[in-house]
């Protein structure tokens, strides 16, 4: 008698990666009904606005910067999906001007169903990402869990000063992304078995990279306004901080890079659920402009898997960043500008470019 092949990780998830998180709308009428207690004064970053991370100040010179992220499989290698899922959960002190000090692993793990070789694995990817990044893994928690889960609570250091939030875009700001889109559509064509080996390979490659050079880049350009493109889009995100920072902005649909073939796999339906509740969460804000279609719309708002960074920064000081962070092999693009107004999001395809701001 053969012994079965064990399942593939991604049959266990119910959504790829960030796309499993709970809707933005859902989620956004969870926390209305919860009451915040009074704010300590050294709290300089909390929830009020739905920011990356929590900011705490240690003194004049020090603050802590403490976030948590975990999801289900994205990619059938556990190591690889290890290392993306600690790179993601460390996207979010980079994406507050920070630089992570050290994490606790997250685990949820169907014992019955997967051996401990390959959570080992996990968490080893786990640790290679720490490397990489300069913090330490101290341990962690586990539960078992009938759908596998992995992540980490990371812990990292800002300037009281210098702390990067997603109310901090200002009228007149160049909008920078530091990924390309479409790891949402090519991790659920992972899922499906659809996806090409150079898909896999560029959504990996862009998963497993690194906020640490855009994060510096947007200090180094004066930015005060940052998040990181997750799971709720690049739309998502930006009407969280139009919103949050009292500000229209608009996108040029054109500017934004995309990875190859997740164009053609989102015309002919392959699109995450959460990508599609993305859509309809930020439909109430969002202007389109001639010419951008309803699958333009789908891809700005596709959910991520450790995604860029998204900042606001003077248009001479933006353009500067690009250029290094290309030079320096991110794929980093000018990809829409902040005027005053109240939170909506103008979506154009080529697009007036009102401030002289052009893709880089």
């Amino acid at each position: 008698m053969t012994t079965a092949p064990p399942r593939r990780l991604t049959e266990f998830s119910h959504g790829a990666g960030c796309g499993c998180k709970i809707g933005p709308g859902a989620l956004a009428d969870v926390l209305a009904n919860l009451v915040p207690g009074p704010r300590p004064d050294s709290l300089l970053v909390g929830t009020e606005t739905g920011d990356d991370a929590a900011v705490w100040r240690l003194d004049a010179d020090r603050a802590l910067v403490a976030t948590t992220d975990f999801f289900t499989p994205v990619v059938d290698d556990p190591r690889l999906w290890g290392r993306i899922a600690a790179t993601n959960a460390a996207s979010d002190v980079y994406a507050m001007g920070g630089r992570p000090l050290f994490a606790l692993n997250l685990v949820a793990w169907p014992t019955d169903a997967l051996p401990a070789e390959i959570l080992a694995e996990v968490l080893a990817g786990g640790a290679d990402a720490g490397r990489d990044c300069g913090f330490a893994v101290v341990g962690g928690h586990s539960i078992d869990d009938p759908e596998p889960k992995y992540g980490m609570a990371v812990v990292g250091e800002v300037h009281p000063d210098r702390v990067l939030t997603n109310s901090g875009l200002r009228p007149g700001d160049a909008l920078v992304l530091t990924k390309r889109l479409g790891v949402g559509v090519a991790t659920t064509a992972v899922k499906l078995g659809t996806a090409p080996p150079e898909l896999v390979d560029a959504a990996v490659a862009s998963m497993t990279a690194a906020n640490a050079a855009a994060s510096a880049a947007a200090v180094a350009a004066g930015a005060t306004g940052c998040t990181d493109v997750t799971g709720f889009g690049l739309l998502g995100h930006l009407k969280k901080m139009a919103a949050a920072s009292g500000v229209d902005a608009r996108i040029d649909v054109d500017a934004v890079d995309l990875l190859d073939g997740v164009r053609d796999l989102a015309e002919a339906g392959t699109v995450p659920g959460g990508s599609r509740r993305n859509r309809q969460w930020v439909a109430d804000v969002v202007d389109a402009g001639p010419g951008v279609s309803e699958v333009d719309l789908l891809l700005l708002a596709d959910a991520q898997t450790s995604g860029g960074l998204l900042f606001g920064a003077d248009p001479a000081r933006a353009r500067e960043a690009v250029a290094a962070l290309v030079a320096q092999g991110v794929p980093a693009a000018v990809v829409g500008e902040v005027a005053a107004g109240t939170g909506r999001l103008l979506v154009e395809r080529g697009g007036r470019r009102r401030t002289g701001i052009e893709p880089a």
